[in-house]
């Protein structure tokens, strides 16, 4: 297909100030919240690192739409320096998930896997939807680029968790569960580098 077909139209200049862009971050915020309360329960109960790298992604995407609710409208500079801590907060919760699994293969670890399957199929419905509701803000400025990365990465998270689940219960094992919450990692530590290029240029250029 030609260059045409396949370009991304461009994003609202004013987006930041539009209502609609502060109703799905509202959202957002509120969904990613509800599902870190009940994926840390759940997390904990099924003695699964999937789940509970899981549910701290959740809290920590929560706090960056608080976050990118509390500087749009701003100036370029300041959605860019927040987008800077949203980054910072991706790749510490990446290396937080390494250490974690880590921790998990030395000292043992024993995941349910229907708890895994039911709780990654709920997040998995959630963190989809999100995902669509932002899709067309993907590329924006680095504010708003690291709120799409933050929804693609836990959808894809999520199918992992599903997958891990399906590991666990055909291997009795938990190694897939452990391999996940590495995946997981490399997702935001990826994600994070991303969100960091493009807010160190607006920076430059704002």
């Amino acid at each position: 297909m030609g260059k045409s077909c396949c370009q991304t139209p461009e994003p609202d200049q004013n987006a930041h100030n539009n209502p609609r862009w502060r109703t799905i971050l509202s959202i957002a915020l509120i969904a990613n919240a509800a599902m870190f309360v009940v994926e840390i329960v759940a997390g904990v109960a099924a003695d699964s690192r999937a789940l509970q790298a899981d549910a701290l992604d959740f809290f920590g995407d929560a706090v960056n739409y608080a976050i990118s609710l509390g500087v749009a409208g701003l100036a370029l500079s300041w959605r860019a320096k927040a987008a800077l801590f949203k980054a910072a907060t991706m790749l510490a919760f990446g290396l937080w998930v390494v250490g974690y699994a880590i921790y998990g293969l030395i000292s043992g670890a024993n995941p349910e896997p229907q708890t895994m399957g039911v709780i990654g199929s709920l997040a998995l419905i959630v963190n989809v939807i999100v995902a669509l509701l932002l899709f067309r803000y993907r590329e924006g400025d680095a504010n708003m680029r690291s709120v799409w990365i933050c929804s693609r990465n836990d959808a894809l998270a999520n199918i992992a968790v599903l997958g891990a689940a399906l590991g666990v219960f055909g291997t009795g094992q938990a190694w897939p569960d452990l391999l996940v919450a590495t995946i997981m990692a490399g997702l935001a530590i990826w994600g994070s580098i991303e969100v960091f290029g493009q807010a160190r240029k607006e920076l430059v250029h704002g």
